[in-house]
């Protein structure tokens, strides 16, 4: 297989994965990241001052993961998507480590450092542009406003 369509196999697989871990809490009116927050081993202080803004966290985080799932499925504004979920990334897996374990079953690196890595590659690349809407979608804008592309894709 080319290297092209590995990316895009795995732009569509990690899109799937985002876009299903994002509907199902959109399409969940009891779903809240409450309890992910108050079980932070790593900045507590920082997670549990973050209930104060429950509301606002449930509704960044349900939309953020859909819509980055989105982004990588059709394959539009990959590059800033991609750097966007992989701070969205670092902010679930801080508090999940409890150091040196990343996890129960994992030692530092468990699969959202493997998430992480795969989002910096996508926008290091382009990814948007490999089988995807990148080109068709924002050639119109880009040429418009030029300085975009650099942070679009």
């Amino acid at each position: 297989m080319q290297q092209k369509n590995i990316v895009f196999l795995l732009r569509i697989a990690l899109g799937w994965i985002f876009f299903y871990a994002g509907i199902t809490k959109v399409l969940n009116p009891a779903w809240s990241a409450e309890a992910f927050l108050k079980g932070a081993k790593t900045f507590s202080d920082f997670y549990i001052s973050l209930i104060d803004y429950l509301p606002t966290i449930n509704f960044v985080n349900k939309w953020s993961l859909t819509l980055l799932g989105i982004s990588l499925i059709l394959g539009i504004f990959v590059r800033l998507s991609s750097i966007l979920g992989a701070t969205l990334m670092v902010l679930y897996y801080l508090p999940a480590l409890n150091f040196p374990m990343a996890s129960t079953n994992y030692y530092l690196v468990d699969y959202h450092i493997i998430f992480i890595l795969l989002l910096l590659y996508f926008a290091s690349i382009k990814a948007g542009r490999i089988n995807g809407m990148e080109k068709d979608i924002t050639d119109s804008i880009y040429k418009k406003y030029p300085k975009l592309k650099d942070y679009l894709g």
